[in-house]
């Protein structure tokens, strides 16, 4: 036997359908954002490589130094004030190796993220860092700051890989897990460019590719018209559930 028709039950699938529509067009809403965000970033890419390479110096002006134009400079490693900054590749924990190179004929660096050694495993030695000298020609691609990693155990309570106070503090290089531009030049002491050197082809003696974010806005497009979807499929249902109640309500 059919059971009677409870009219607060149709009030409470129109209220859920109503927020179910609601939530799903703010995620398509939110889809569409993170496209217009990614494609916000690539033509900032592609605007920075499209300039022409900048000769690094002490009196080049900050505005000059946009993130990805290509770039270079001429000085002297200062391999005593190197760092090693903590990032996998390509699912291999190791470090990216940050040497502060003194451009010539000036009393002004620009820090250099030189490239990326493996990490090594329990009994084996390290990875031997090259270490030239005298004056160098370094190429690469300016990023505005050292990227950093999200430092997620900081909220647990672990300890967290600190810059020394000063630099340099003797024996092997210091390990962080994020370097800031800042805190480096108090703790060494120099005078830094505003903006990181993310050297570039075989010269390094390193291996490493530098990260690029992610500007796949197609995907987000996807998103966005599947929630869309989702959003259409809940209008109809509420417009079902309505239409029957008000012939139920007419009858």
């Amino acid at each position: 036997m059919a059971q009677p028709h409870s009219p607060t039950r149709t009030i409470a699938a129109l209220l859920l359908l109503a927020a179910a529509a609601a939530v799903l067009a703010s995620l398509g809403r939110w889809q569409l954002h993170r496209a217009d965000e990614r494609r916000a970033v690539r033509a900032q890419i592609e605007a920075g490589r499209a300039r022409p390479p900048i000769a690094l110096a002490s009196d080049t002006p900050p505005a000059e130094l946009q993130a990805w134009r290509p770039a270079r400079a001429r000085g002297t490693w200062l391999h005593d004030l190197t760092v090693l900054v903590d990032r996998n590749q390509e699912g291999r924990p190791g470090q990216w190796v940050a040497t502060p190179l003194l451009l010539e004929g000036s009393r002004t660096a620009v820090l250099v993220l030189r490239g990326w050694v493996p990490r090594p495993l329990p009994g084996q030695p390290a990875t031997e860092i090259p270490r030239p000298a005298g004056p160098q020609d370094v190429q690469g691609e300016l990023a505005l700051r050292v990227p950093r990693l999200f430092e997620l155990w900081s909220f647990g309570g672990k300890e967290v890989a600190q810059l020394p106070a000063r630099l340099p503090a003797g024996g092997a290089p210091p390990e962080v897990q994020n370097l800031d531009l800042q805190d480096y030049a108090r703790a060494t002491g120099l005078e830094l460019l505003p903006a990181v050197l993310e050297q570039t082809g075989p010269a390094s003696g390193l291996a490493g590719e530098w990260p690029q974010p992610s500007i796949d806005s197609d995907q987000n497009m996807g998103y966005a018209m599947q929630w869309f979807g989702f959003t259409g499929i809940a209008v109809v249902a509420w417009l079902v559930v309505a239409w029957r109640a008000w012939r139920r309500r007419r009858a």
